[in-house]
Order: C-alpha cells, then sequence, then structure tokens
C-alpha cells in the first residue's frame, strides 16, 4: 500500500515537472534567442540539412535548434531601445492605457462588491444578476453598443474609448463580491454598534481584509487588458495611439531577433507583477472561491 501511493507520488511530480517545463519552454525560448545574431535565429530555425533514412532510403529534412546563443548579441534591444523610437512610445501608450483602466476598474469594483455583498437594498440581487448577464456575454456581443456609444460621445479615436468600459466592466465586481461574502458578518455588526457608518466600515473594516483579492483583481486586469488587441484596432484610427499588444503583430518577417527582443520586452511588466504579487494572488483566488 505504502510502495503504491510513493509510485503515485512519483509520477505525479514527474508529470507536473513535465507540465512545467511545457509551459516554460516559450519563455526560455524566447529569452535565449533574444541574444542571439539575425543569422544564428534564421539558421537555427532554418531547414539547413538532409538526412538519409535507413528504410526507405528517402532524405528528410532536419532543423538544427539550440537554446543557447553562440555569440551573445544586444543589437536587438538597441534597435528596440536606441534606434527606433517607436516600440517605447508605444509601451507607453499601453501604460496609459492599462493603468488606468486597472486603476478605475479596480475602485469601481471594491465599492460596488460592497454595495452587493454587505448592504440590503431592493433589487440587489436582480441587479447582481444582471452583472452575471453582462459578464457572461462574449466581448464580440458588447463591442458593437460600445461603438456606438463611443461615437455619440465623440470620444472614438481617443483613449477613452477604450479607458472608460474598462473602468465600468463587470468582472472586477463578480470576483470581489465572492471574495467579500467570505468577511464574517460578526465584524460588519461589531462595527455598525459602534457607530461606523458604511464608509468608514468600508475603509477600515473591509477594505483591510479584501486586499488579497485586490491584489488578485490587479493581476488579472492588468494581464487581460496589456494583451488587448480587438478593441485598439476597432476604437482607434491612428497607429500612433496603438498600445504595444498591436505592434508585435506588425514586425517583419526578417526581423526575428526583434521579435523575440520586443517579446521578451513585453511579457516583463505581467512576470514582475505576477511575481511581485505572487502570494497575494494565490490566496485572493483560494478565497473568493473560484475555481480554474
Amino acid at each position: 500500500m505504502y510502495r503504491t501511493v510513493l509510485l503515485r507520488k512519483y509520477a505525479l511530480t514527474i508529470a507536473l515537472i513535465f507540465l512545467a517545463l511545457v509551459i516554460l519552454a516559450p519563455i526560455v525560448i524566447t529569452f535565449t534567442n533574444s541574444f542571439m545574431t539575425e543569422r544564428e535565429i534564421g539558421f537555427n530555425y532554418n531547414l539547413i540539412g538532409t538526412m538519409v533514412s535507413a528504410d526507405s532510403g528517402k532524405q528528410d529534412e532536419f532543423i538544427n535548434l539550440k537554446l543557447i546563443p553562440d555569440w551573445v548579441s544586444f543589437a536587438q534591444y538597441e534597435t528596440l531601445l536606441i534606434q527606433s523610437p517607436k516600440f517605447l512610445f508605444l509601451f507607453w501608450n499601453s501604460v496609459l492605457l492599462v493603468v488606468p483602466i486597472v486603476a478605475g476598474q479596480t475602485v469601481v469594483a471594491a465599492l460596488a462588491a460592497y454595495a452587493l455583498a454587505m448592504l440590503r437594498f431592493p433589487g440587489r440581487d436582480t441587479l447582481f444578476l444582471m452583472y452575471i448577464m453582462a459578464m457572461l456575454m462574449p466581448f464580440q456581443v458588447t463591442l458593437v453598443p460600445n461603438y456606438i456609444i463611443a461615437d455619440q460621445l465623440g470620444i472614438l479615436n481617443r483613449a477613452a474609448a477604450i479607458i472608460l468600459p474598462g473602468i465600468f466592466a463587470t468582472y472586477g465586481v463578480f470576483l470581489l463580491r465572492q471574495f467579500l461574502l467570505h468577511i464574517p458578518s460578526a465584524l460588519i455588526e461589531a462595527a455598525k454598534l459602534d457607530g461606523a457608518g458604511y464608509m468608514r466600515t468600508f475603509f477600515w473594516i473591509v477594505l483591510p481584509l479584501v486586499k488579497p483579492g485586490i491584489a488578485a483583481l490587479i493581476v488579472l486586469l492588468f494581464v487581460d487588458y496589456w494583451n488587448m488587441v480587438e478593441q485598439p484596432l476597432i476604437f482607434l484610427d491612428d497607429p500612433f495611439k496603438y498600445p504595444l499588444s498591436v505592434y508585435l503583430a506588425h514586425i517583419q518577417e526578417g526581423e526575428r531577433g526583434v521579435s523575440f527582443a520586443s517579446s521578451l520586452l513585453y511579457m516583463s511588466p505581467v512576470l514582475l507583477l505576477f511575481l511581485y504579487a505572487e502570494s497575494y494572488f494565490i490566496k485572493g483566488i483560494q478565497s473568493s472561491g473560484i475555481k480554474g
């Protein structure tokens, strides 16, 4: 019995290690290839040779794929960060779009989730059901109404056409409400007995307890909107207002080294944010009761 459990444990460990390697492989390849010269990258990813099969006698083409560069080169990063200002320009476009969305939706979601979870008023459950229905709608369903409203408000081809719908999105309300439901009601009742109002209870009691949930929401929102492509292409007409996520799709075929370097720089903010808030993120997801 003990031996069977031990074998299952080892098998599970090996399977998880293999899965982790598969998941990390694209990141490792992107990192190492970003320091290769354009010639070496072309040598690695082109069909460079033939091998005679002993059975059929046919010649099979093969690829010589290497992870470690023969010669470390920073030419791609020099091209992106010094010679071409477009990358940094679009990088800051992404920052100016994503940061207001994440900050605004976090504030709105925290207040709305507090009202839907802790306060009692007529139509509360119906209102939350409407939030659920709006959250379950595909992005393509809400795209046309958002475009029409943005056109009527005169904010097309402006950052506000993307920021405003992002601030009032419904996912953050749902996530934080699920987290707030785990807060003991006795704490809220004790605050009321002490004479604390709704806002004082929110800032002094609820907000400190919901920090892990807010951290998880910030990470999820940042990843989602940092990778957005459809909204900028539809709401923005000026290519110089596009975020960095759109730029990656327009890198030329002959610039594979630049593509790897830009991809690494592009994913760096997401990786750094996740590593910084990893413990809060995991705790927030676990406490919310949402399982992937």
